[in-house]
C-alpha cells in the first residue's frame, strides 16, 4: 500500500495498571476511528517506568507475552482492524524477565515479539534489575501495513540494531521510549532522523510523557513526551507532539519514499560489510 495512517501514543502514568489499559484501549478506538492501519504504545505502556527504583514489587507487573494484556488487546485488534505494538514487562518463566513488545496483526495473530537488546544501567534507570538482555534477534513482522520492526528505548543508542531492522526487511519501525530531561534531549532529536536516513525506512518514536510523582513522590521523572515519526528523507512527518500532555497522534506515511530514497542513495548497494569486523568483535 502507499499510504499507511500510523497511530502512536504518549501518557503519563495515572496510578493504576487497569486505567492505563482502558486509556489506551479508548485510544485505539478512537485511532481506528480516524483510519489508522497501525497503533504503538509507549514502553511499558500499562504500568509505571519503574527503573526509577529497584524494587522486586514491580515485578508483578510482568505477563507472559501471550498473557491477559496481549489476549485483551490482541481482541481489540482483530474487532477494529488495526496492527497493533504492544511494549509491555514480559516473564518467560519466573524469575526471567525481559522488556518485550509484541506484535499482533490487524486479524489478531500475534506475530511475534522483540526483546530490548541494549539494558541500562544509569541512575534513575536502573533496568538490569528488572530485565534480561534481549535474545530473539531484530525480527521483522510481516503485517496488513507492510514490514515493521522494533527498536526499544535505549536501544536507539545503538546503530547496529537499526541497520539489522532495515537488512531483515523492516519499512517502518516503531521505537517505544522512557526518556527524560538531561543527557537525552539532544540525542532525542537527532538519533531517530539519522537513523531513518541511513536505513531508508520510516521511524514512528513515542515517548512516555509527564511527572510519575504520583508514584514516586519526590524521586519522580519527568518524562518529555515530544514523539514523532520522520521519513526515510530525515524529514518529520507532521509536528511534533506536546512535550507536557497525553497525546494520541495520527500521521499518513507515503511508503513510495522508501523506495525513493533508497533509489537515491543506494546505501544498501555501496556499503561495506566486509570491512566492518571491528563492529563484532567482542
Amino acid at each position: 500500500m502507499s499510504t499507511v495512517r500510523v497511530a502512536f501514543t504518549q501518557a503519563r502514568w495515572t496510578g493504576d495498571k487497569e486505567s492505563m489499559i482502558a486509556l489506551h484501549e479508548g485510544w485505539a478506538r478512537e485511532a481506528a476511528s480516524q483510519g489508522a492501519q497501525v497503533i504503538a504504545f509507549q514502553e511499558l505502556f500499562y504500568g509505571p517506568y519503574f527503573g526509577i527504583t529497584q524494587d522486586p514489587a514491580y515485578y508483578r507487573y510482568a505477563e507472559p507475552a501471550d498473557g491477559p494484556t496481549v489476549e485483551r488487546f490482541a481482541a481489540l485488534a482483530a474487532e477494529l482492524g488495526i496492527v497493533m505494538v504492544l511494549p509491555i514487562y514480559e516473564e518467560a518463566q519466573p524469575g526471567v524477565l525481559y522488556n518485550t513488545a509484541v506484535v499482533v496483526d490487524a486479524d489478531g495473530t500475534v506475530l511475534g515479539s522483540y526483546r530490548k537488546h541494549h539494558i541500562p544501567n544509569l541512575d534513575k534507570f536502573w533496568e538490569k534489575f528488572y530485565f534480561r538482555p534481549g535474545n530473539l534477534g531484530f525480527p521483522v513482522f510481516d503485517t496488513a501495513v507492510g514490514k515493521i520492526g522494533v527498536y526499544i528505548c535505549y536501544d536507539r543508542h545503538f546503530p547496529e540494531g537499526w541497520r539489522e531492522l532495515a537488512l531483515n526487511g523492516a519499512q517502518i519501525v516503531f521505537n517505544p521510549n522512557a526518556t527524560k530531561p538531561g543527557l537525552s534531549n539532544r540525542l532525542w532529536e537527532i538519533e531517530q532522523p539519522a537513523a531513518a536516513v541511513a536505513n531508508g525506512y520510516f521511524v514512528v518514536a513515542n515517548n512516555r510523557v509527564g511527572l510519575e510523582d504520583n508514584e514516586y513522590g519526590d524521586e519522580a521523572v519527568n518524562f518529555y513526551g515530544s514523539s514523532y515519526v520522520v521519513g526515510p528523507d530525515g524529514n518529520y512527518v507532521g509536528e511534533i507532539a506536546s512535550s507536557t500532555s497525553d497525546e494520541l497522534v495520527v500521521r499518513d506515511l507515503d511508503m513510495d519514499q522508501v523506495r525513493e530514497v533508497r533509489e537515491r542513495w543506494q546505501f544498501f548497494r555501496d556499503r561495506r560489510p566486509d570491512a566492518y569486523a571491528a563492529i563484532t568483535a567482542p
